[in-house]
């Protein structure tokens, strides 16, 4: 299972410069003023987990494989974009395309740069973004309620969640809480833009990226429930210019544990509720990415269908074990493989084997 994440906000506030911090990449142009992207990049990133190599170490493979996140940098966006100002109509139809959204916010102060509005305030800016989203999906609702009225539905579940989904929209209130009341299938096909599961990212200065300033402080306050990434896009673009063992020492001198890549990657992870199992083998230990409670016959299903379609039983050794009794043999002889059907839930590092017919 891939997944996408698409980076948005006002244009100027660093979009571009993260992506190619984050992807270390220099596909975006980053210049110093308003809509230099126009049609979005792509960038594709392995997502870093210890784990493989532990893992493939002692299965003594002779590859590993990580899963992959893409992030997509998307057009700027400005107030009245669902009306059709600045590039809004390219924004809409790309962010209709990802998986969750990475609200990108300007978090710092900096007279070089431009900015669309007079002061920096990225809780507005955060604010008119999701305004615009909100009555893009509003203009929609009505279109498809309209037609509903006419044709006769074959998904109640849907037509329920529209239905709710434009009453909440209409008296401007959010709208997120309705993906746990529906199914995942039913979220997808409704399309809507205010249902994406959304993380704030702050650009921050370089100063400011371990512990914050005033401005990413207002919005931890305002924003508790959400997903809140610091970066800075700055520091990023250093440390991908050193070596592995220079970055660690300067992130240790500037008080970071990690990137700001691992980081939101993380909380893409959370926002989107997926979790990984592993395959291991002396040809190769892979990581795959799956929604949190899978069951064993889904999880298999993202290696291929025919997993899923042919299903039998698993056989499940968790990472821990893995560790402790030195691999899948050992893990047998102490008890620790155990054989799961078909209700089976996944769990995060579980190292997997399925058994199959076709």
């Amino acid at each position: 299972m891939s997944f996408k994440c698409g980076i948005v906000g006002l244009p100027n506030v660093g979009k571009s410069t993260t992506f190619n911090a984050i992807t270390k990449s220099k596909n975006a142009e980053a210049a110093n003023f308003p809509f230099c992207t126009i049609e979005p990049n792509i960038g594709v990133v392995s997502v870093p987990d210890e784990r493989l190599n532990n893992i493939a170490k002692i299965a003594k493979s002779e590859k590993i494989i990580n899963t992959l996140i893409t992030f997509v940098d998307i057009a700027g966006l400005v107030e009245g974009a669902s009306k059709g100002e600045g590039l809004g109509n390219k924004f809409l139809s790309h962010i209709r395309e990802v998986d969750a959204i990475v609200h990108l916010l300007r978090c710092f102060d900096a007279k070089d740069i431009q900015n669309v509005n007079k002061t920096v305030d990225p809780i507005r800016d955060l604010e008119i973004i999701e305004t615009e989203l909100m009555l893009a999906d509003i203009e929609s609702l009505e279109k498809r309620l309209d037609k509903k009225k006419k044709l006769k539905s074959d998904n109640d579940d849907l037509d329920s969640l529209l239905s709710k989904a434009y009453d909440i929209l209409k008296k401007g209130e959010s709208i997120n809480h309705l993906r746990k009341d529906y199914d995942e299938k039913t979220v997808k096909i409704s399309n809507l833009l205010s249902l994406k599961p959304k993380i704030i990212v702050c650009n921050t200065d370089e100063n400011s990226v371990a512990c914050g300033n005033d401005y990413t402080k207002n919005i931890t306050q305002k924003f508790k429930n959400e997903e809140i990434v610091l970066i800075s896009a700055e520091i990023e673009q250093q440390i991908n210019e050193l070596n592995s063992v220079d970055a660690k020492e300067f992130m240790n001198e500037i008080g970071l544990t990690e990137t700001g890549l691992d980081r939101l990657i993380k909380s893409s992870y959370k926002s989107l509720e997926l979790c990984t199992y592993f395959t291991a083998g002396p040809q190769e230990t892979k990581a795959w990415t799956v929604k949190e409670n899978s069951k064993a016959p889904n999880a298999a299903g993202v290696i291929h269908s025919d997993f899923q379609k042919g299903f039998i039983k698993a056989e499940v050794i968790s990472y821990q074990d893995y560790l402790n009794f030195n691999g899948e043999s050992g893990c047998r002889d102490n008890g620790k493989l155990r054989i799961e059907g078909k209700d089976y839930i996944v769990k995060d590092g579980d190292i997997l084997h399925f058994r199959f017919n076709t």
